[in-house]
């Protein structure tokens, strides 16, 4: 039997088709416009394209879901059996998805409660994931909403980036540039803090930097259980060696995600980022 309260969210959640399907998530997709072609964030890409248009200062811009298709997916959702209907998504500070999704909600057959996660990746995923299990086994909607802002709001994501330049493109990290100035030997290391970038440390190496990631994260998880996403793009031999290393240092892991981010984030962090989501953790 199907949950009477269905959950919703976008693809830059990065959950796959796996976790989504077997959580009954309906995934409402983000686009990015890449030297003219759409390409929907849930299709297989060619990571290589997006760099080399990054790289080559082809015009790369993010494209948020219309109110038409999260009212598609609610429709969908209700006509389903759904007699409610939560629908998670990523920080209003960094995209307007969320203000397509309360537009669609107002005309929505079903009652529908938007959450803004203030993360993004895998802190908005993590989320959609305990929102999923709370509609699994029969809380109602009000429920699963306080579920999913309670679980953004316990995680934590730090990064690196390669290069500031394209968060700087983006408009995405405006006081953070005016932080580092412009000593290109930086290498940041940054955290998404309530739906904004800010700047947690300023390494002088990448080596140094990515070593840092990896202490600052065994710092947050310390003694607790905890569920961790190793999240990269066109960087697959740094998440291997960073989610070695974390599985290595973290005794009360409960479960370890590695995956490459879609276009749509990697429009604005570019080639080469790698990111870690610390959660509280929850048996699947």
């Amino acid at each position: 039997m199907s949950p009477s309260v269905a959950v919703v969210t976008d693809s830059t959640a990065y959950l796959g088709a796996e976790a989504t399907g077997r959580w009954n998530v309906t995934v409402v997709p983000v686009k990015v416009i890449l030297a003219g072609h759409e390409i929907d964030d849930v299709t297989p890409f060619d990571a290589g394209l997006l760099a080399h248009a990054l790289e080559g200062r082809s015009p790369v811009v993010t494209s948020r879901p219309s109110p038409e298709r999260f009212a598609e997916a609610y429709e969908r959702a209700a006509a389903g059996g759904a007699t409610e209907i939560v629908s998670v998504h990523l920080s209003g500070a960094l995209s307007g998805t969320v203000d397509s999704a309360r537009l669609a909600a107002r005309g929505a057959p079903v009652p529908v409660q938007v959450v803004d996660s203030r993360s993004i990746a895998m802190g908005l995923g993590f989320a959609v994931l305990a929102a999923a299990r709370a509609a699994g086994a029969g809380a109602p909607a009000a429920e699963v909403a306080a579920m999913a802002s309670r679980t953004a709001a316990a995680s934590d994501t730090v990064f690196y980036v390669d290069t500031l330049e394209y968060l700087r493109r983006g408009g995405r990290i405006g006081r953070v540039a005016n932080l580092l100035g412009s000593a290109l030997s930086i290498k940041p290391l940054l955290r998404l803090a309530d739906g904004e970038i800010t700047v947690l440390e300023k390494v002088r190496t990448a080596s140094r930097a990515l070593a840092r990631l990896e202490d600052l994260v065994v710092e947050e998880a310390g003694e607790r259980p905890v569920d961790i996403a190793v999240q990269h793009l066109m960087a697959p031999e740094r998440a291997e060696t960073l989610m070695k290393g974390l599985t290595a240092r973290l005794p009360r892991l409960v479960r370890m995600w590695v995956l490459e981010i879609g276009p749509v984030l990697g429009a604005h962090t570019g080639p080469g980022v790698l990111g870690v989501t610390i959660a509280p953790g929850a048996a699947d």
